[in-house]
């Protein structure tokens, strides 16, 4: 790969041409640990077991703000004149910068205004806020909030220090290269040969691209973008860069939909190859970064260990070393469910069908055996959510486990072989997004219907159970089941029975033995749910 050398305006104002060379020295004289720490690079054990390749973890989510931001942010301040820093300094930022900005205005004891999108989780305004930051909320993304930021640097007489497009955080950034190739030798292997580096504006991979190409060209610098984020992609595709209209939010942390000048550059330069991973795939690496380590990242923290799993998926490696950065782990708590949901879909541990069964007695249970009789061994129920609405056929939405990917075909084709109509919802947005959840509603034909809620334990036969202790007069009107991952099952259950077998149905409660509460005459259930 080209390393030639282009003039260059900074975004400091100044005019100059830095060569790699010129970047490995700024790397290795870098100051950031006057506040960042060198963070320890791990290796992954069950993830490198399930791919058939070393995958090393390099824990920037362990910096003391939870990413590697501190480190550039830290070094361009470093960098100013006293007279910069008695003005005081401002950014602008989804959240990591604009605390390693804070931070690093903490110990050096200048003002710092932040400038952040307003879609910036709150965990990380109340973080900046915490270590002094003056916080102002300001746009959808990053550039909407740089060009406020740049506004008021201007009114205010403050220095911009910019989150990417900046030599010296470029260079405080690529100290992480200069660390993980240290750190090899101590892992007993001198041998890597990828690393795979997030991108948004680009200010990480260009640091650390630029010092693995300087001193071990080998290696293999692999960027990795969101499909729906992947303004770096588009511009070394083009030419020049692009400006993307729109960029997803999901990974706050490069959501940037305009890379920069000097990050461009150095990215033609250095980057071997780009990888894009969607939000299901970066959901489902979350949860394989928590199994291996227990800490719980960032979206952007984990794209690295998506794109492995991707790349290994599509070129059949196997004895490879890679390493993934873990960029951050500024996690909004209440993101945590979805992640939790997307995750399963993302690794295919989980398929979703529509399927279409007779309305008549034994119906239920028929199709209990038909999912225990498929190929490759019973599978767990995670969802069952149906009610009644015809009354000649009934339509469930169920969720099943799965033992790897692809299998979701072979299930549809199984149930068909049982005589029972099914669509695979598996890979459909609609369904995952919606329609799980509005399974339900008023039914002229539920009369006599009680409404319960149960708790059943989360284990084999417990829904059989259910079914076989009840009588085969009553019949289920409405049923609702998501698996939380608790010991146990929250389920909603609506049975039609007769006001004659009252002691009878009284007696199937005891003699089923599971906690419920009657909510028969709750009115959230006349409002919604009762004919």
């Amino acid at each position: 790969m080209s390393h030639r050398s282009t003039p260059k305006a900074h975004a400091d104002g100044t005019a100059t041409t830095l060569t790699p060379a010129d970047y490995l020295k700024k790397i290795l004289t870098a100051r950031v640990y006057d506040v960042a720490r060198e963070t320890p690079l791990e290796p992954a054990r069950n993830l490198s077991r399930r791919l058939h390749n070393k995958v090393l973890l390099k824990r920037e989510d362990q910096q003391p703000v939870f990413s590697f931001k501190l480190r550039g942010a830290y070094n361009k301040l470093a960098h100013l004149s006293p007279e910069q820093l008695q003005r005081g300094v401002i950014c602008a930022s989804a959240g990591n910068h604009a605390q390693g900005v804070a931070l690093g205005a903490h110990k050096l004891g200048v003002r710092a205004v932040i400038v952040m999108p307003t879609t910036t989780p709150q965990v990380k305004i109340d973080a900046v806020r915490a270590l002094g930051g003056e916080v102002v909320l300001h746009g959808d993304s990053y550039s909407d909030a740089a060009q406020h930021a740049s506004a008021l640097a201007q009114q205010q007489g403050l220095t911009f220090v910019h989150p990417f497009d900046d030599p010296d955080v470029i260079a405080g950034q690529g100290t992480i290269a200069m660390e993980m190739l240290r750190q090899l030798q101590g892992l007993g292997s001198n041998r890597l040969d990828a690393v795979f580096v997030a991108i948004g504006g680009g200010g990480l991979i260009a640091g650390v691209g630029t010092y693995i190409k300087a001193v071990r060209p080998d290696i293999r610098v692999i960027g990795v973008q969101m499909n729906d984020s992947d303004a770096m992609l588009r511009s070394v595709q083009s030419g020049q860069r692009v400006q993307l209209s729109d960029v997803g939010l999901f990974s706050d942390g490069t959501a940037v939909k305009y890379v920069g000048a000097e990050t461009f550059r150095l990215a033609r330069q250095v980057v071997d190859e780009f990888v894009t991973v969607d939000t299901d795939a970066v959901c489902a690496a979350i949860k394989d970064v928590f199994v291996d380590t227990r800490s719980i990242v960032e979206p952007a923290g984990a794209m690295a260990v998506a794109a492995i799993k991707k790349y290994v998926a599509e070129r059949k490696t196997r004895g490879e070393t890679y390493a993934a950065i873990l960029c951050g782990a500024n996690m909004n708590f209440d993101r945590l469910r979805f992640v939790a949901e997307r995750a399963e879909v993302g690794e295919e541990r989980e398929a979703l069908f529509a399927v279409t069964i007779p309305e008549e007695r034994g119906s239920f249970l028929r199709f209990l055996h038909a999912i225990g009789s498929l190929p490759g061994g019973p599978r767990n129920v995670t969802e069952f959510n149906y009610r009644i609405h015809d009354t000649q056929v009934a339509h469930v939405f169920v969720g099943l486990t799965t033992h790897g990917r692809g299998e979701s075909a072979k299930i549809a084709a199984a149930f068909e072989k049982h005589g029972f109509r099914t669509l695979d919802l598996t890979h459909d947005d609609l369904a995952q997004e919606h329609i799980r959840h509005m399974v339900g509603g008023h039914s002229p034909l539920a009369h006599d219907e009680r409404l319960l809620r149960f708790i059943f334990p989360e284990r084999p036969g417990a829904l059989l159970k259910f079914l076989t202790l009840m009588r085969p007069s009553w019949n289920i009107s409405l049923f609702h089941y998501r698996n939380q991952g608790a010991d146990y099952g929250r389920i909603l259950v609506g049975l039609q029975v007769p006001p004659k077998d009252d002691a009878a149905f009284e007696a199937f409660l005891r003699d089923l033995g599971y906690p419920y509460v009657d909510e028969t005459d709750n009115p959230v259930y006349r409002v919604f749910l009762r004919g």
